[in-house]
């Protein structure tokens, strides 16, 4: 299991250097506009050479993005040009607004989706009927349009939550339950159709294979056979549609934080995107990779510990 552990771990690292390199190797393209952009449109060729050699901008790639990374290493991912408040701190911040709704709507999806998937594959028929198309309704109708409706009738028609805005859970509980219940809501729409129908399938998979009838022989309950056999057989696969589902939520993420108003994680790349902020973009992408590497690691590891063929690979 250390092995296991030792050789994903060195994967995501490796990931890790890998796209924080080409996303430093792309932005040095960029370098002497985003100078031209700080010293706006007064700026001559002799201020901006003087502004690329202050910031170290001028230096070999290779030697900057070496700083870069062992300051990071540090703990130290630099400081906002426009800003100047320390990149780390900023991006958490950010980080964790986006988490609060991407969390709770990931434990959702894989409740909801199991829920429905085990219901459909036992039950057939009209059950199954009923199933898949509630899982269909997140194909059909699109995130955006679902969040304006949501919107028109619990914020604006019955006023029971706040169509925009974001309430630390700190600050108060239940003003951050509101401010997050529907960009958790839809969400949670959008996973349940992508994940429900893979649990489903793969139920039905387990249920038709040989051991199943062996057991069934053996005069085992319907119920003992499907939870204890049969879903966590199918778990894993599962569990590897639940993280891909969680790198496309936290892609959503620019477009609910827009919809909502949230002061979030990708509402703040899309931000320093457009201004050509190069520390705050290293970092996000950095913090961005870590999270999707310690997400992929523990899929792996709840992977590994269902089926054990799984760490042989």
């Amino acid at each position: 299991m250390i092995s296991y552990i030792a050789k994903r771990l060195g994967t995501g690292i490796v990931l890790a250097l890998l796209v924080t390199f080409i996303t430093f190797l792309l932005l040095s393209t960029s370098f002497q506009d985003v100078a031209r952009t700080i010293l706006g449109p007064s700026a001559t060729d002799q201020t901006t050479a003087a502004l690329m050699t202050a910031k170290g901008w001028d230096r070999p790639v290779l030697v900057q993005y070496g700083d870069w990374l062992f300051s990071a290493l540090r703990g130290d991912f630099g400081t906002s040009v426009y800003t100047s408040l320390p990149v780390a701190p900023s991006v958490i911040q950010r980080l964790l607004v986006t988490l609060s709704i991407i969390v709770p709507a990931l434990i959702l999806t894989a409740v909801i989706s199991t829920l429905l998937g085990v219901w459909a594959a036992t039950r057939g028929g009209a059950v199954d009927r009923v199933a898949q198309g509630i899982s269909l309704i997140g194909y059909v109708v699109p995130g955006l349009l679902l969040a304006i409706g949501l919107v028109v009738i619990f914020a604006v028609q019955l006023k029971w939550l706040p169509a925009t805005g974001y309430t630390p859970l700190a600050d108060d509980p239940a003003a951050w339950i509101r401010s997050i219940t529907i960009p958790v809501i839809v969400l949670t729409i959008g996973g349940v159709a992508n994940m429900a129908a893979q649990v489903r399938g793969r139920m039905i998979d387990e249920l038709r294979r040989d051991y199943v009838r062996t057991l069934r022989t053996r005069g085992i309950s319907t119920t003992s056979i499907v939870i204890r056999h049969a879903l966590r057989n199918a778990g894993s696969p599962a569990l590897t549609v639940m993280s891909l589902e969680f790198i496309q939520m936290f892609g959503a993420a620019l477009i609910i934080e827009n919809v909502f108003a949230l002061p979030g994680y990708g509402s703040f790349a899309f931000n320093a995107s457009l201004q050509g902020d190069i520390p705050v973009i290293l970092g996000i992408t950095a913090f961005g990779v870590i999270l999707v590497t310690v997400v992929n690691l523990a899929t792996d590891l709840v992977n590994g510990w269902l089926n054990p063929k799984a760490r042989q690979h």
